[in-house]
């Protein structure tokens, strides 16, 4: 069984590559948001043209990553979804509760001080762990019925 990963949240570490990493010999394949922030920022202006007012630059650059990331998920079984700690990553609390409403098998990523302000993100989720050996961890087992 291959199973289809988005990876989805905070772009301002490397917890996506530890998945990945942590998931080498498994019949996975990942998939995510463009994770260079000045590209996603801009994408819609470099490609539609520019805007002098700051709220319809950002517009537009969110309405085409949507397309993105919407078939991201939609394509995906198991979308993981990634809350940093110095960043408040709205679009992630979207994606969560997206990938859920169609059914996708969540798992939430945070830290112990976020559980309060996203305990209705995490009741949507199959599993909320703390790391990205967890996801892994969790993969493996899924896909191989083995406990590391």
């Amino acid at each position: 069984m291959t199973l289809k990963i988005y990876l989805s949240g905070e772009i301002h570490t490397d917890w996506r590559q530890q998945i990945i990493d942590g998931a080498q010999g498994l019949d996975v394949s990942f998939d995510a948001p463009v994770t260079d922030h000045d590209a996603s920022d801009d994408c819609g202006v470099s490609i539609l043209g520019a805007e002098p007012d700051k709220f319809w630059h950002d517009h537009k650059g969110a309405k085409i990553n949507a397309i993105r990331t919407r078939k991201g998920i939609a394509d995906a079984d198991v979308v993981v979804v990634r809350f940093g700690e110095k960043y408040k990553q709205w679009n992630a609390a979207f994606d969560a509760g997206y990938a859920a409403a169609l059914g996708k098998s969540v798992i939430v990523m945070h830290g112990a001080d976020h559980q309060h302000a996203l305990k209705e993100v995490d009741a949507a989720a199959l599993a909320v762990v703390e790391t990205p050996q967890q996801v892994a961890d969790i993969l493996k087992y899924v896909l191989t019925g083995v406990l590391s």
